[in-house]
């Protein structure tokens, strides 16, 4: 974490749920900083510092979509969760599905699962139930 704000690495291929929830997170009272990555394999080159993320900071939140190009955002899950260094950055699975068998695949490595209203006004109280617990945790985990 640098300074007083919250790193964030959203994983995400559609273009408008990005837009959108890097929307909804600018008017987050707690300050963070969002990354961005398309796909699973730069997902990991993130997380491990590889290539163009090589100065990237260590995020302190991973939002994951399970649909991904790729690689699947389960198999990103496991790896991250399995990797000592990683295993700590708490993971939210942020995803259209509701699917039951999603949910039991992933709740063993998933701090929390998230299934994306489809309407803004709940998408968007999703999201500040999101800031309230996890960046408040984090927060004050990091005495910030």
């Amino acid at each position: 974490m640098l300074g007083d704000h919250v790193e964030i690495l959203l994983v995400e291929d559609n273009p408008a749920d990005v837009r959108l929830i890097k929307e909804i997170f600018k008017d987050f009272r707690m300050h963070n900083k969002m990354h961005v990555v398309t796909n699973s394999i730069a997902a990991m080159d993130f997380l491990y510092k590889k290539g163009e993320y090589k100065n990237v900071p260590r995020p302190d939140l991973v939002l994951l979509d399970l649909n991904l190009p790729r690689k699947d955002g389960r198999e990103v899950l496991v790896e991250i969760k399995e990797d000592e260094n990683l295993k700590s950055i708490p993971v939210i699975i942020l995803t259209t599905s509701s699917a039951p068998e999603d949910i039991s695949e992933t709740c063993t490595y998933a701090n929390s699962f998230i299934t994306k209203p489809a309407n803004l006004d709940n998408f968007i109280k999703v999201l500040k139930s999101l800031e309230d617990f996890w960046i408040d945790m984090i927060r004050q985990s990091h005495n910030i």
